[in-house]
């Protein structure tokens, strides 16, 4: 087990989903020079789902993917510049966009049980000489052996690391210790894990993944994050100290940047709604909850009843069409109720 922790920031690829995103090149550019001085490892940066997912059904971006990584990328030196890239939003030719704007870490993502889907680009990343992780989404929906399972599909096309991901801030830490000690016991790679807040144990289920043996830890500065946030950097980086770990960074320069970030990230207090731990009772992604509470509120229904419905159906992200579909059966349902009786 390394004491050493690598430290990936996503605030400018899933903050994004907090803003429905329309954070600017300005904040990016601004976000990336902080986060430079902060000594931060990796930075994420984005549309929330990634390269190729800005459009009307998922929220348009306000620039296009080479715009926003160019912004960051201005600023970056030892920080490297990331990307998540879920095969079926974003093409090869976004992958040669981003290696022509300079992105040294490529994310490929999908759902947990699909990984067969990302070899073709996990492929390409590495002819291009640059660092690939295979991230499967999700991760609450398989068990330890098909997780393992499909990391070995990831690191047979050679990705360099395998990220779980609790999308939906599902997870336990007794859950997240035995997925992620399957992974590190029988890979020959790297393993992260990637937080959500849903139930309030971000933070204690990343501490509890390093000591199942991850080297990589996703986080967004003051939780700024999909749903109810992710794990939040600066309260992580403050425990992983408190544990032993070792980052790049340290708690200080991580408060520091927190506190320069208020003047241009719009981040509210961190807090969980009932919405939020509603997705993630339910195991539903937490970029669903602006959709299902506008649904709810525009066609009179229970917003529980739609989760409910939604979990059954066993929705992933990329999906939101469904949420609308199983709205309106719901509308329609009290409707002729009404006219019934």
């Amino acid at each position: 087990m390394t004491n050493t922790i690598i430290l990936s920031d996503a605030t400018l690829r899933d903050g994004n989903h907090a803003v429905r995103h329309q954070l600017t090149t300005e904040q990016i550019a601004n976000y990336a020079s902080a986060a430079e001085q902060a000594g931060i490892d990796i930075v994420e940066v984005g549309h929330g789902n990634g390269m190729g997912a800005s459009s009307c059904l998922l929220g348009k971006a306000t620039g296009t993917d080479t715009e926003l990584l160019a912004a960051a990328r201005a600023h970056l030196r030892d920080s490297k510049l990331s990307v998540h890239f879920i095969p079926g939003f974003g093409k090869t030719t976004d992958i040669e966009r981003a290696l022509e704007v300079g992105v040294d870490v490529f994310r490929i993502a999908s759902h947990c049980t699909e990984a067969n889907i990302t070899r073709q680009y996990i492929e390409h990343v590495k002819r291009a000489g640059k660092t690939a992780y295979g991230v499967l989404m999700m991760s609450h929906m398989a068990d330890a052996d098909e997780l393992l399972k499909q990391s070995r599909q990831m690191q047979s096309y050679g990705a360099d690391a395998i990220v779980l991901m609790d999308s939906a801030g599902f997870s336990t830490p007794d859950l997240v210790t035995e997925k992620v000690a399957r992974l590190v016991d029988n890979l020959s790679v790297e393993v992260g894990y990637h937080a959500h807040n849903n139930l309030g144990l971000a933070v204690a289920n990343s501490i509890v993944a390093v000591q199942a043996g991850a080297t990589m830890l996703d986080a967004c500065v003051r939780g700024f994050g999909a749903g109810a946030g992710n794990t939040q950097l600066e309260a992580l980086v403050a425990v992983l100290e408190r544990y032993g770990y070792r980052t790049r960074t340290d708690f200080a320069h991580t408060a520091a940047l927190a506190r320069i970030t208020e003047a241009f990230l719009p981040v509210r207090t961190p807090h969980i709604s009932i919405a939020n731990i509603t997705t993630g009772v339910f195991g539903l992604f937490s970029g669903f909850v602006p959709h299902i509470e506008r649904l709810a509120t525009e066609l009179h229904i229970d917003a529980f009843e739609l989760c409910e419905r939604l979990a059954a159906r066993k929705l992933v992200a990329g999906q939101e069409d469904v949420i609308v579909e199983e709205a309106h059966r719901i509308a329609a349902k009290i409707n002729n109720a009404a006219a019934v009786a």
